[in-house]
């Protein structure tokens, strides 16, 4: 690629857009690739304050911005991505379906240090819809060396794509709501109408709501009822403390299943409790879900949904980023909770 003065650029072809900006009124391509550059453009080149214009040098090994871009999309994408662009020698990643934005992080930084490559993306395990903006790439220069976007895209060849949407699954879904005072007509129950706002977001086959007294042989033989109709996820709720009554842990373990956790380092939602048992997902979920809009319970359903199984390495490193600001206004999950 060389330098050639606008003035002395006339029946030239540009080889890279130029954009325009105009404080609150417009930003976008003024001249595009591929222009021929004629004498009534040159004022207005200067305007914008381009006294210079690229040309290729044919067999310099290098490819432009926008080729760039494309391959990069093409190379990082995986299932139910698709990409927009070139545009201003940017293109966007958008997500094909609703799911669970997961990418690869160790890969995402080594694409990153190849010099002049930049690729962005929201943050893992994000839920999208379809349609929505995900990731963006481009290269900081006009052109790039070949060799080096050979590199960015033998790095997913060999270790996978980058990103991906995972599409959430139907479930089949059990609950079970217990607590003496609830059972018994004290007070009205308020975590059904919690969970049936927080399910709607997702495909499900509600199987049942269980009323369960502090009784632990009647959480027992609730909990082996849904896992007798093989439900996928099994819901708990109440009892989650460290009271003499709450029970709700004793009937998770005492069905067998594998704990990976009781208790997380994020706030609202320390006391949630997550287990395996065979194909079923069983958690527990505090009293918290009832007074705080956003809880530990909105940061596991979408990755139970996606048919993530979840470890307590992961868990452990959620204490960055666990403590929630209760912000007047919730704006999750366009904030950092959980992640």
């Amino acid at each position: 690629m060389k330098k050639i003065k606008v003035q002395d650029a006339v029946g030239m072809t540009l080889c890279h857009d130029i954009s325009k900006v105009v404080p609150g009124e417009f930003k976008g391509t003024r001249f595009k690739r591929g222009h021929v550059i004629r004498p009534e453009d040159i004022p207005e080149l200067l305007n914008l304050g381009k006294e210079h214009i690229f040309v290729f040098e044919e067999g310099a090994g290098e490819i432009h911005e926008d080729d760039a871009a494309v391959r990069i999309a093409q190379a990082v994408m995986g299932p139910n991505l698709t990409y927009e662009g070139p545009r201003e020698g940017k293109t966007t990643l958008k997500a094909e379906s609703k799911g669970l934005f997961k990418l690869n992080s160790p890969l995402l930084k080594e694409i990153n240090s190849i010099e002049y490559v930049t690729v962005t993306s929201l943050p893992n395990n994000y839920p999208v819809e379809a349609g929505d903006r995900v990731a963006g790439g481009r290269i900081i220069p006009l052109t790039i060396e070949e060799e080096k976007i050979l590199e960015l895209e033998e790095l997913c060849r060999s270790q996978g794509a980058v990103f991906e949407v995972k599409p959430y699954r139907k479930l089949k879904v059990g609950i079970i709501i217990s607590g003496n005072e609830v059972f018994k007509g004290r007070i009205p129950d308020k975590f059904a109408p919690v969970l049936d706002t927080k399910l709607k977001a997702y495909e499900t086959e509600i199987q049942g709501r269980v009323f369960c007294p502090d009784d632990i042989s009647a959480l027992d033989e609730a909990v082996a009822g849904f896992l007798g109709r093989e439900a996928d996820l099994i819901i708990l709720t109440g009892g989650m403390s460290v009271d003499p009554d709450d029970l709700t842990p004793g009937a998770i373990k005492n069905c067998g299943a594998e704990i990976v956790t009781h208790g997380v380092p994020a706030q609202p939602g320390n006391m949630f409790m997550l287990a395996y048992k065979g194909k079923t997902t069983l958690i527990g979920v505090p009293g918290a879900a009832i007074y705080h809009k956003t809880t530990v319970l909105d940061v596991f359903l979408p990755r139970i949904f996606a048919g993530d199984v979840i470890t307590k390495e992961e868990i452990s490193g959620m204490g960055e980023g666990g403590l929630c600001l209760g912000c007047e206004v919730c704006r999750y999950p366009k904030c950092y909770f959980g992640r």
